[in-house]
């Protein structure tokens, strides 16, 4: 306990995401490159052995990081490091490992590999948020509520149709994922300054042999795309892309949490509180929201690093430079498992997520008799009236009923000041059918029907295999 340890691992980000960014899977996949690598030299007519791919395979995930860690003391290399501890482990083949390579083969296609299968786990998560704000917005979308511009009360909507706000963020997000994923490209292998120059030695300049090594070995690890040029590394703005997504993402749920925090507030909605759950150490009544409290503090650290990529992006020099390195050990990791934990608390309000649907109603007829105004005073047109003089009949009695809500705390009765008003020959009877909150609503629930028919269920049917995961939080 005497050395600082990251909240992301400890406190909030899932096993998954944790281990795509561990350092076993990031030096196997190194070594699976390296093997690769060789392999298709080999097919290619290199003097490279079955007996040194053999031990290479042999070796491929017994790593001695304690050797690696005097190498790369005594380097100052990373991936020298490791090719000289892959080299001991299996001698056979020392002398073959990184044949040809720089150190972003290695490295870089590394980073694309933890970049997708990272973006494939935020996908999953998306689509359990997706379905669990969808399975929400469908139940209740009929039931109305305040409508809120600049916090104040305005037209009803329903609770459903307000999810369905929080779900457009998040299509908009997930169609840029999907779009990120379809056209990620591998680096492959494109030499020290991407010019392939020391495969065509090895090659006796046949260029044809160094286009099938580059697409071959994308394809064995899954990437249909290829980057056609490059410097040393790939273009550092799949970095700045990729976070920026990922920032996309964080908007969408700190803006879902700052929401429900305002409904927690006025108890008309809340996260769920469980049984031995303290609130405050001082308060014992409180029932703090800290889960959208968390969604906000982790979304707001994913903000902050997307400039961070992309002042990395736009200060790369020439064909490579190394100041790109210690940023993206930390930036892409924590984006990634930062998001992770946002999503997976998001899952976890929603599967516990509470309506007060008596609170809501409550909070509904404090406001409808104002909204009902203009209704009331077409009515009195219609049956003879003066528009201008109803209207100041209304307004006064309007302003004498907000006068009793604000200044003395009452309940609201402009609608008992007109019933009682006999200068007015509205239907009173009529009145107060129409005051039926859902007649205020406009077609709000039809809208919310139809997008989630037409955009987000066909996201749920294509992905119907991956609903369901773990939203358990560990604290």
């Amino acid at each position: 306990m005497n050395s600082y340890k990251n909240p992301l691992e400890e406190r909030y980000s899932s096993a998954e995401m944790l281990f795509n960014f561990s350092p076993n899977n990031k030096f196997r996949t190194w070594r699976q490159l390296w093997i690769n690598l060789a392999e298709i030299q080999k097919d290619l007519g290199l003097a490279i052995s079955q007996e040194q791919i053999d031990e290479l395979k042999a070796h491929q995930d017994d790593i001695d990081y304690e050797k690696a860690a005097a190498y790369e003391k005594k380097f100052r290399h990373d991936v020298m490091a490791h090719v000289h501890t892959y080299g001991d482990a299996a001698p056979l083949a020392k002398g073959i490992i990184h044949l040809g390579a720089t150190s972003a083969f290695v490295g870089d296609n590394t980073d694309l590999i933890q970049i997708r299968d990272g973006l494939k786990l935020i996908r999953k998560q998306l689509v359990g948020v997706i379905k669990g704000l969808s399975d929400f917005a469908r139940e209740y979308k009929d039931l109305p509520t305040l409508g809120f511009t600049h916090y104040q009360p305005a037209q009803l909507t329903t609770v459903g149709k307000r999810a369905t706000l929080w779900l457009q963020s998040l299509v908009l997000d997930f169609e840029e994922l999907e779009f990120f994923l379809e056209t990620l490209r591998f680096r492959g292998v494109k030499g020290t300054t991407g010019t392939a120059a020391s495969f065509l030695e090895l090659f006796d300049g046949d260029y044809t042999k160094v286009k099938h090594l580059d697409t071959e070995l994308s394809r064995r690890f899954g990437f249909e795309k290829v980057f056609g040029v490059s410097g040393q590394t790939y273009d550092r703005k799949i970095d700045a892309k990729v976070v920026a997504l990922l920032s996309n993402i964080a908007q969408s749920a700190h803006k879902f949490s700052n929401d429900l925090r305002l409904l927690q507030n006025l108890k008309e909605l809340e996260e769920p509180f469980e049984k031995n759950q303290i609130g405050s150490s001082a308060m014992a009544y409180k029932r703090n929201p800290m889960r959208s409290e968390r969604i906000g503090a982790l979304a707001k650290f994913v903000m902050s690093l997307s400039t961070s990529s992309a002042m990395v992006a736009s200060t790369q020099w020439f064909e490579r430079t190394l100041d790109d390195s210690a940023n993206k050990r930390l930036t892409i990791p924590q984006a990634f498992l930062a998001v992770d934990a946002i999503l997976l608390i998001w899952n976890n309000i929603l599967n516990g997520i509470v309506v007060y649907e008596n609170r809501i109603s409550k909070h509904i007829m404090e406001e409808l008799p104002f909204m009902a105004t203009e209704y009331i005073i077409m009515e009195e047109v219609k049956a003879g009236g003066d528009r201008q003089e109803i209207h100041e009949v209304i307004r006064q009695h309007s302003m004498e009923a907000s006068k009793k809500v604000k200044e003395q705390g009452k309940e609201n009765d402009l609608l008992e000041r007109i019933l009682n008003d006999a200068s007015l020959k509205l239907d009173k009877s009529k009145l107060m059918e129409v005051l039926d909150p859902k007649n205020f609503i406009g077609f709000a629930p039809i809208q919310t029907e139809e997008f989630l028919d037409n955009e987000v269920q066909p996201i749920l049917d294509k992905y119907a295999n991956e609903i369901g995961g773990n939203s358990d939080l560990k604290v």
